[in-house]
């Protein structure tokens, strides 16, 4: 039985030369926890350095206007101070609450996606069987691990980690791909 394969977030220079690299199809890979009502926080908490159960707390206290009206001054200014009554403990500033609220910021009912950029990979391919994965860009934006699919290729189902950070460029990337032990057979 191989040892379970996993190649790096670069295309790898030492993978085997007489595999056949196929790409791999990314699915499934924006969900959020339903406590969260659609919003990123994982990606969100990531970015500002805080663990997401903080940023949660942090907007517990915002009440946000309703539908038919925009908040007035007083509700506008303690909207903005609660949530930084609790981050800044964490060294979050209003800038930086303000661009990575605004970088992941999106309209769901417009059938809107935050910023996200795809992963690509392929599959390597040899007798038939998946011997690993090349990334050969992990993307970024990942809320979730995606589900991997190889178009025409019988396998397993390989594992995917995400990477998250405060470089927004990098934040939910798609970071490892592991292939069973068995080669997904």
């Amino acid at each position: 039985m191989a040892a379970a394969a996993m190649l790096s977030a670069q295309a790898d220079p030492e993978a085997p030369k007489d595999v056949t690299r196929v790409p791999v199809v990314f699915s499934g890979d924006h969900e959020t926890d339903g406590v969260d009502r659609g919003r990123p926080v994982v990606l969100i908490a990531a970015a500002l350095g805080v663990a997401p159960e903080v940023f949660r707390e942090a907007f517990s206290h915002v009440h946000p206007a309703g539908p038919d009206r925009g908040p007035t001054d007083e509700e506008a200014r303690k909207n903005k101070a609660a949530p930084m009554n609790v981050l800044g403990k964490y060294g979050v500033t209003n800038e930086r609450l303000d661009q990575v609220s605004n970088y992941y910021r999106y309209n769901r009912s417009r059938g809107e996606m935050w910023t996200n950029k795809p992963a690509t990979a392929n599959a390597l391919i040899k007798a038939g069987a998946i011997i690993g994965y090349e990334i050969t860009d992990g993307g970024a934006g990942y809320s979730s691990a995606p589900t991997v699919s190889v178009p025409g290729v019988r396998g397993g189902t390989p594992k995917v980690e995400i990477s998250f950070g405060m470089d927004l460029g990098t934040n939910g990337a798609v970071s490892s791909i592991t292939v069973s032990p068995d080669g997904g057979k």
